[in-house]
């Protein structure tokens, strides 16, 4: 563990972990929660649609539900290629073949800086791991909504179980890191008016970097003010994190758990 990998070995997981592997040639990571006994919940697309955006993205970048020969299935998993939303696999077929990494939870600003990749560390705290274990079981049996790559997908998923911080605007990408590097990758190169103050390449490289860099950090979930604590049953009766009718009372959180079923229902 340290600024240039969070691969760890194994043994050295416990329950309650919010782990990744790098997916497509490190192109995306696949996160989720490890629950004890060999086992991950997560959050996924089904049926090559791992990013759900309805475009020729969907072709590039494949579902991460677990996936064996239909003759030879995982004899502890069976096959989940078809299985979407949140489930529940061995670590094996989380991992897909690939390696296993750690996400790190209230890091300093300077550390998080020194990662230049989103999607592996916060500034955020992390709630007990009974919190996490009972978020986790809790959406496992329930539903975390619509897979959306930018407000709602895996990674957002493992944050909201290990925070229970939600963001309540529909302004900016949700609580995911991965989502935030790339949109600050794309404006720090496309929409900065400081790119014109310099014409050398290493400034505009510079320059370009720190836009990055600022852009990532106040769109990290421990830094933005957009975000509430919000517990799960009342996400739940929402149906989902990403409806914008959920912006209007979602920043209160004592007043909307209790509220009565049949109103649940009918939102």
């Amino acid at each position: 563990m340290g600024v240039f990998s969070n691969k760890i070995d194994r043994e050295q997981l416990k329950p309650g972990d919010h782990i990744y592997s790098w997916r497509q040639a490190y192109i995306y990571a696949h996160h989720g929660i490890y629950v004890g006994d060999g086992m991950v919940t997560h959050f996924t697309r089904g049926a090559g649609q791992e990013i759900g955006t309805g475009t020729v993205l969907d072709r590039l970048l494949v579902s991460s539900s677990p996936a064996h020969d239909l003759d030879n299935p995982c004899p502890k998993c069976g096959d989940l290629s078809k299985n979407e939303g949140v489930i529940s696999s061995c670590l094996d077929c989380f991992l897909y073949g690939g390696e296993l990494y750690l996400f790190e939870y209230g890091v300093s600003a300077a550390f998080f800086l020194a990662k230049p990749r989103g999607g592996t560390c916060t500034l955020a705290a992390s709630d007990p791991p009974e919190d996490v274990l009972r978020r986790a079981s809790f959406l496992l049996e329930k539903g975390f909504g619509g897979y959306n790559i930018f407000k709602n997908n895996c990674e957002d998923f493992a944050i909201y179980c290990k925070t229970g911080l939600l963001v309540f605007t529909n302004l900016s990408v949700g609580r995911s890191g991965q989502a935030a590097s790339y949109l600050a990758a794309a404006s720090a190169v496309v929409s900065t008016p400081l790119r014109f103050m310099t014409t050398s390449m290493s400034g505009l490289a510079a320059v370009g970097y720190g836009m990055y860099c600022v852009s990532r950090l106040v769109s990290d979930i421990g830094v933005r003010r957009d975000v509430s604590k919000i517990p799960v049953e009342t996400l739940v009766a929402y149906h989902s994190v990403s409806e914008p009718e959920m912006t209007g009372n979602i920043n209160e959180p004592e007043k909307t758990a209790e509220m009565p079923k049949d109103t649940a229902k009918n939102d």
